[in-house]
C-alpha cells in the first residue's frame, strides 16, 4: 500500500513539476512587467486573430545585450496549467517583429494549448518516472519494468510528434499554413540558426525538428492554393 502511494506521489509531483515548474521559474527569475494599455490592446487583437486564449500576459524586458543585437531576442511561450495559463513574450515581439510573424507565433502557441501538448508531456514524463520508481523499489520485476519503460518511452516519442503536428495544423487552420511557416523561418533567421530536419537521432525526441514542421506546413500551404 505504501509503495503504491509512493508511486502515485512520484507521478503527481512529476506532473506538477513539468506543468507548474516552468511557470514558477519564469515568474520568479525573469525580469517581467505587465503590458501597457497600448500593448494590451494590441496583444488582444493579435491573440484574437491567432485564436490564443490565456489568463495573463507577461512581457520580458530587454537586456542591454538584447538591445544591442538588432531586433533583439524573440521568444513566445505559454506556460502553466489550464485556468492558470500565462503568455510570456519578449519586448521585441511587439517592438521589432512583423505583425504577421507575431500572429504566426501566437497561433502556434494556441495550437499547443488546444491540443494539450504541455499536459501530454507532463503525463508522459510522470509515467516514465513512476515506472523507474517502481523498478527501484522492486515493486515490479526488473525485466517487466524495463520492457514497460521502453514501450512507454517509444509511445511517448511517437504520440508527442503527432500531438505537435496536430498543434501546427490547428495553427494553420486559424491563420494559414504559409503564415505559420513564415513565422518559424523568420524567428530562426533572427536567431541565426538553420531549421534542422530529422535524422535517426531525432526519433528519440518528443518534439519533431523545426525544419520538418516547416516543410509539412509548406506542403499544406501548396495543397491549399
Amino acid at each position: 500500500m505504501l509503495t503504491a502511494a509512493f508511486l502515485v506521489g512520484v507521478a503527481v509531483l512529476a506532473v506538477l513539476a513539468v506543468e507548474v515548474g516552468p511557470l514558477y521559474v519564469a515568474d520568479r527569475f525573469r525580469d517581467l512587467r505587465e503590458p501597457t494599455v497600448e500593448e494590451r490592446d494590441r496583444l488582444a487583437a493579435l491573440r484574437e486573430t491567432a485564436g490564443l486564449d490565456v489568463d495573463r500576459v507577461a512581457i520580458e524586458t530587454a537586456t542591454a545585450d538584447d538591445r544591442g543585437s538588432g531586433i533583439g531576442r524573440v521568444d513566445v511561450a505559454v506556460r502553466g496549467p489550464p485556468r492558470r495559463r500565462v503568455l510570456f513574450l519578449t519586448e521585441s515581439v511587439l517592438d521589432g517583429l512583423e505583425e504577421d510573424a507575431a500572429i504566426g507565433l501566437l497561433a502556434a502557441e494556441a495550437g499547443r494549448v488546444e491540443t494539450y501538448y504541455g499536459e501530454f508531456r507532463a503525463v508522459a514524463i510522470a509515467a516514465v518516472l513512476a515506472i523507474l520508481a517502481a523498478i527501484v523499489t522492486i515493486a515490479v520485476p526488473f525485466q517487466a519494468g524495463f520492457a514497460s519503460l521502453v514501450a512507454v518511452g517509444l509511445a511517448a516519442f511517437w504520440v508527442g510528434r503527432r500531438v505537435q503536428y496536430a498543434a501546427d495544423d490547428r495553427a494553420a487552420d486559424a491563420v494559414g499554413a504559409g503564415l505559420v511557416a513564415d513565422a518559424f523561418e523568420r524567428v530562426a533567421a533572427i536567431r541565426g540558426v538553420e531549421p534542422e530536419t530529422g535524422d535517426w537521432s531525432t526519433w528519440f525526441e518528443v518534439q519533431p525538428p523545426l525544419g520538418d514542421r516547416i516543410a509539412r506546413l509548406r506542403e499544406r500551404a501548396e495543397t491549399e492554393r
